[in-house]
């Protein structure tokens, strides 16, 4: 296994780790998960960069790499629609999207075609990941109890009534929307043929 590969391979096991820790609420279980969700998400660009820098491009890697990034984003949008930071017709526009663009490519593999992927998903994913960090950092920051300026400051910045949050998911469910439609309309000679 290429070093690509086992980067990606990673993300999957910190998924693993932060499905976990968001399993035990308070300061521990969201510090856990704010460190797993913050490192997987890094992991996500380093990988592709390899991978195109070393040229280590394998199919392994074109199959784990996406199934890496929907495990991720799409468990942590069931956790914050569990604790009420997005809305669950949210999260299900999201996993849709998710099932429906893995289902249009595995149309086209078959029909000897590929759906390449546009900006519009590359910028979804970032807004995505911004909300989940975000979030993350207020239910971690949440659970300190002190005076700190540094912790008022992040708690102040991150909380879901200010800006980062809601301007956040919002731009990622419009850009989520938007890029699904961009797939089903580019692969619509797909879904028509007999």
């Amino acid at each position: 296994m290429n070093l690509p590969n086992a980067i990606t391979l990673s993300r999957l096991i910190l998924a693993a780790v932060f499905v976990a820790a968001m399993e035990f609420p308070g300061l521990t279980g969201y510090s856990i998960a704010l460190a797993a969700f913050s490192i997987a998400a890094a992991t996500d660009w380093l990988d592709g960069y390899l991978a195109r820098k070393l040229n280590l491009v394998t199919p392994l890697g074109k199959l784990l790499d996406p199934l890496a990034d929907k495990i991720l984003v799409c468990a942590a949008f069931v956790f914050m629609s569990v604790l009420e930071l997005a809305p669950v017709w949210a999260t299900a526009l999201i996993i849709s999207r998710e099932f429906l663009v893995t289902g249009l490519r595995q149309i086209a593999i078959e029909a000897g075609q590929v759906l390449a992927a546009d900006r519009l998903g590359k910028w979804k994913t970032t807004f995505q990941l911004i909300f989940v960090i975000d979030a993350l950092v207020w239910l971690t920051f949440d659970q300190i109890d002190t005076p700190n300026f540094f912790v008022h400051f992040t708690l102040m910045i991150s909380k879901p009534e200010g800006w980062i949050m809601p301007v956040s998911l919002w731009i990622a469910v419009a850009l989520t929307a938007i890029s699904g439609f961009n797939y089903v309309w580019n692969g619509r000679h797909l879904l028509v043929q007999k």
